[in-house]
């Protein structure tokens, strides 16, 4: 029957069939051709999304829509070119810095890279950057709006393990800075290597009044992790807050939104949440099917077979997390995994908390890895260069990105702080 299941889902997945409904069919005939009753689907497909961790996954989608649909990405980007850019190749540096203020406002990083993006593109091109490695950089930084918070990835691994969201939100922040500041690392390289210009002078009343426009946009991450870390709510009531914030701000302080636009806004809001949503509920049955079967157990019997060492069998984990990320999409992935590996590694002693952050860093990797790489897609579009030479131009920060994720993973087992 395992067979039969992996064999249909893969079937389906080559034949370009999306991937909730690849698993929805799949684990159908799986468990049709196992005898057991069909009415397991819809209590399973609705056990999946009863939750009430959810309820922040459309939220913080709408409040991240909201502040990417108005002008805070570009008043972002000028306090980082304030802060920052009179360095050598500074406009490389505003790229991720950029990236990291509007990750912790949006969770998402399609939507990280093309905000920055469309603000950054036509000064990069005015101040003569290598179009496809500008473009590559801001296509990796748009990965760490999956890893530092609000990330709509750590809600569903919390969902699925059974964990705190607020536990793995204070345990993302770190990784998704360090990944920003090996980013930076690797474009101030670059930047003497190809000699790119330094930017404006520093001048402390330009940082003071970019930092007065961005205000807003900067008060949003403030705010919504300020309150969740300080424990005044909770990351579902954080989420409701960030939307009446992001209405507040749009509406009536920068008014640069109108409520035609936030219409437009709700319903592509709408359209991202039944995708995720319904990737959920099909892996809710999955799941289930893989439990009942015993397939995480045996899973994890074969491979403690091949090796007792902890390290070996965290580096077999990580190639399977950065080989899934090639082929499908985050969230599908961590679906799909979360059941398959968590019980192995808590074997191996790991705390589910530190494997949560170790597999939404692996997956957020792959959003610059094709043939899927939806960062690379997004940042071709914006850029109008060819996917073939941005995902060329890509490699020195995949490498980079690759020992951040190594990091995450061995250095706390080697401090003992993972177990």
């Amino acid at each position: 029957m395992t067979l039969l299941l992996f064999g249909v889902f893969l079937a389906l997945l080559v034949l370009g069939v999306p991937v909730a409904i690849a698993i929805g069919a799949s684990t159908t005939a799986a468990l049709w051709a196992d005898g057991l009753s069909l009415m397991v689907l819809p209590q399973r497909l609705f056990a999946g999304i009863d939750s009430f961790a959810l309820i922040a996954v459309p939220l913080f989608i709408l409040a991240g829509d909201i502040m990417a649909g108005g002008r805070v990405s570009e008043k972002l980007v000028a306090f980082a070119d304030a802060l920052l850019g009179f360095l050598k190749g500074g406009l490389s540096i505003v790229s991720v810095l950029a990236g990291m203020f509007f990750a912790a406002i949006s969770g998402s990083g399609a939507a990280t890279t093309a905000a920055i993006g469309s603000a950054l593109v036509p000064e990069l091109r005015r101040k003569g950057y290598e179009p496809a490695s500008a473009a590559s950089l801001i296509a990796a930084s748009g990965t760490i709006g999956v890893v530092i918070p609000p990330s709509v990835p750590l809600i569903i691994y919390a969902v699925i393990a059974q964990e705190s969201v607020t536990a793995l939100f204070v345990n993302g922040f770190l990784p998704g800075v360090v990944m920003g500041v090996g980013l930076m690392a690797i474009a101030i390289t670059q930047a003497y290597r190809r000699n790119y210009p330094r930017g404006s002078a520093f001048r402390a009343g330009n940082v003071l009044r970019t930092l007065r426009d961005a205000f807003w946009g900067l008060m949003t991450p403030v705010i919504i992790l300020g309150g969740i870390f300080s424990g005044v709510f909770t990351p579902s009531e954080a989420a409701v807050v960030a939307v009446n914030y992001a209405l507040l701000v749009s509406l009536f302080i920068e008014r640069d939104l109108g409520l035609r636009d936030i219409y437009r806004i709700m319903l592509r809001s709408v359209i991202t949440t039944a995708v995720i949503m319904f990737v959920i509920a099909t892996s809710a049955v999955l799941s289930w099917t893989l439990a009942n079967w015993s397939i995480p157990g045996t899973l994890a019997e074969a491979a403690l077979s091949l090796s007792t060492n902890p390290y070996v069998i965290m580096l077999l984990v990580v190639a399977v997390i950065l080989l899934t990320g090639v082929f499908i999409e985050t969230a599908s992935a961590l679906i799909i995994l979360t059941p398959v590996l968590l019980p192995l590694v808590t074997q191996l002693g790991i705390d589910p908390i530190h494997f949560g952050v170790i597999i939404v860093v692996g997956l957020a990797i792959g959003m610059i890895t094709p043939p899927v790489a939806i960062n690379l897609y997004v940042a071709s579009s914006v850029t109008e260069q060819p996917l073939e030479r941005i995902a060329h131009a890509v490699l020195p920060y995949l490498a980079c990105l690759i020992v951040v994720l190594l990091g995450v993973v061995y250095l706390p087992m080697l401090l003992g702080a993972g177990r």
